[in-house]
């Protein structure tokens, strides 16, 4: 469906949310929905947050953010942590606010949390997290409390942790802290969902497309800007091409290998966005931007 068509079939005063995955458009829809109805429009990519990455994580550029309303885009420091709760609290104000806002990211669990609440869990201990970063998937995994281990992916590691971590800390399993749940900020039905869902070939060759593009505006020098003092441990050092660029500056593989190596991985990641949005965003209304 072309932008203008979507775009009139929506309301001006309900707020927008607009899912998908990486390369697929979403910010080029959320900043024709703001020229065309007004708002603001609001990030919701777990990286995008950061300072350190603008042209890596594709944030809009100081030009668009000076043309249009922006929000939560380059806000946190590298080193911070952030959590899928330090945004809904950044973000709270802005749905009360007297722009409307226009939300959009591919960061899936921040969409979720946003319509269907997040359980407030306490933080893990800095020497649990340290624990658990030593232990195997296998070793984590039956760690868990029946529960919880049957309502996670147990290949994926980083919610099998999160599952240890909680458990460990705490002495409940996640799958009881997120059945007390509260009420979401922004319940579904108060808000016109969107999720961009696109033809794999076409993403792929954006994608591929989009790094090469990453570079020549400039990825590169970005990289060299976080050399001095990259940890792999930050969470904005996760930002895909990252680690890829690092390597290259390393003497560790050429700068087309870090190239091919980043686009695979942007691919790779693009693949689990899919299959999370399918799986929980059912009730969204698809967009395939290719049309």
């Amino acid at each position: 469906m072309p932008i203008d068509t979507l775009i009139a079939t929506l309301s001006p005063k309900k707020p927008v949310l607009i899912a998908g995955p990486t390369a697929s458009g979403k910010s080029a829809l959320a900043t024709a929905i703001v020229e065309a109805q007004g708002g603001i429009v609001v990030n919701a990519d777990a990286i995008q947050v950061f300072a350190n990455w603008r042209i890596l994580t594709a944030r809009p550029s100081e030009a668009e953010e000076a043309r249009r309303p922006h929000a939560l885009y380059g806000h946190i420091a590298k080193s911070a942590p952030y959590s899928v709760g330090h945004w809904l609290r950044d973000l709270k104000p802005l749905l009360n606010g007297p722009e409307r806002p226009v939300i959009v990211g591919g960061t899936g669990l921040y969409l979720s949390a946003l319509t269907e609440g997040l359980a407030e869990i306490p933080a893990t201990p800095a020497e649990i997290r340290a624990e658990a970063d030593t232990l195997t998937l296998e070793i984590l995994t039956a760690g868990l409390d029946p529960e919880s281990a049957a309502r996670i992916d147990l290949n994926n590691r980083a919610r099998v942790q999160r599952a240890w971590e909680v458990l460990k800390a705490t002495g409940k399993g996640i799958a009881r802290w997120q059945a007390q749940t509260p009420p979401p900020l922004l319940p579904l039905k108060q808000a016109q969902p969107i999720v961009a869902d696109a033809p794999v070939d076409w993403l792929n060759a954006r994608i591929a497309r989009r790094f090469a593009a990453m570079l020549e505006e400039g990825a590169l020098a970005e990289a060299e800007e976080n050399l001095p003092d990259w940890d792999p441990a930050h969470l904005s050092s996760k930002a895909i091409g990252a680690p890829e660029l690092i390597a290259y500056l390393q003497g560790a593989c050429t700068l087309s290998e870090a190239q091919e190596a980043a686009t695979i991985a942007t691919r790779q990641y693009a693949k689990r966005q899919r299959t999370w949005f399918r799986a929980r965003m059912k009730t969204w209304a698809p967009w395939d931007p290719s049309s």
